[in-house]
């Protein structure tokens, strides 16, 4: 008699899209019956991408029908650790914070995806703060985040030991686990949608009307998209920018006549934004970063910050470059030398090609039944 394996996916925050929630998508695609637990959902934004009846949300209710996960952080631990999955056989969850920390006690097991450490608790914790001391409050902020973020790394250190096994999105991860967890991990990459590696017919030419440079991310402050507009605003060079984020208007605010904002694009007219671009820039010192390959998918190559995870992507000199420092003249510098006739399309594509759904399927299958003692799906 065939049984089948019982699966619950746990997710932390379905408000936004980005890199987690597209590979959250892959894996809802691979397990259809598997049950997806967050601790806040915002329909309107994810529904189409994660039905109702498919999502199980804490007991947190947004404050306000606000979504700003800082309202919630004292919540999130006790949240996590209410859940009972003591009618699966495994629990896959993707944690950027406080996913990893349920509670199964052996059984079932738990597998967990680390997109990263809480990096607000670790490595950024102290501009997050700087930033949050601003203002006519900003002492009481200050205050507040020490206290709270004291608590919730004591809190983090602990939950770390009790998923079976850790997947690390990248190396730069898997650095981060061992040095705050002190544990070990194996490092599966995210992969990029199948979509992106379709043949695709060329460009009609009215699309390449002006050169422009292009950028796809959430639009928050840690992305530094900020260095992107001004470096564009100071050179006159034309910037296109895909996505949506709290800090969109001031954005704009800093943006010249030549920064157009698209807001959220997907399918085939973020491919064609992709492939008519000269270049597209990635500013952030991200854990991994889909967007590089989503790019050198479509045939362009990627201008990024030298850090993270764009680093065991982007190969430097054939499928993009890079500027050393998160600097505005940094990037200045080699946007100004930047010559995208000299990156070969099928170059790009082909490195875009090695982080296929295919492949990750594979080393996440080749995962579970090894946490699974053997068992297979």
């Amino acid at each position: 008699m065939l049984i089948v394996m019982k699966i619950a996916l746990v997710h932390e925050l379905l408000t936004m899209r980005g890199g987690a929630e597209r590979v959250l998508r892959i894996l809802a695609a691979m397990f259809p019956d598997a049950p997806i637990f967050a601790l806040l959902y915002d329909e309107k934004k994810l529904g189409d991408w994660f039905p109702r009846e498919r999502v199980r949300t804490s007991t947190i209710h947004p404050l306000f029908g606000s979504y700003n996960h800082h309202l919630y952080l004292r919540s999130f631990p006790r949240a996590v650790e209410a859940w009972d999955f003591s009618e699966f056989d495994l629990v896959i969850s993707t944690s950027s914070a406080f996913a990893h920390g349920i509670i199964t006690n052996g059984k079932p097991k738990h597998l967990s995806i680390i997109n990263s450490p809480a990096r607000y608790l670790w490595d950024r914790t102290h501009d997050v703060i700087r930033e949050a001391s601003h203002g006519p409050l900003g002492f009481l902020k200050k205050r507040y985040l020490q206290r709270i973020f004291h608590t919730l790394r004591i809190w983090d250190c602990e939950a770390a030991d009790r998923p079976d096994t850790l997947l690390a999105a990248s190396k730069t991860v898997q650095r981060r686990i061992e040095l705050y967890w002190r544990r070990t991990s194996d490092v599966v990459t995210p992969p990029i949608d199948d979509f992106w590696l379709q043949e695709r017919k060329p460009i009609n030419e009215h699309m390449q009307r002006p050169d422009y440079f292009l950028i796809v991310s959430s639009l928050v402050r840690y992305k530094r998209i900020d260095l992107a507009i001004e470096a564009c605003n100071k050179l006159g060079k034309y910037l296109k920018v895909v996505g949506e984020g709290s800090d969109m208007q001031r954005l704009k605010k800093l943006s010249g006549p030549t920064i157009e904002f698209y807001g959220w694009r997907q399918g085939d007219e973020l491919a064609d934004l992709y492939a008519s671009a000269i270049g597209t820039i990635f500013p952030g010192d991200e854990d991994f970063g889909l967007v590089p390959l989503e790019s050198m998918a479509c045939g362009t190559p990627v201008i990024a910050y030298r850090s993270g995870g764009a680093l065991e992507t982007i190969v430097e000199g054939k499928t993009g470059e890079f500027f050393g420092d998160p600097t505005v003249e940094a990037l200045q510098e080699v946007l100004v030398k930047f010559d995208s006739t000299k990156y070969s399309r099928d170059a790009c594509r082909e490195q875009a090609r090695k982080f296929s759904q295919e492949k990750f399927k594979q080393e996440l299958s080749q995962k579970i039944t090894e946490v699974m003692g053997g068992r297979v799906l």
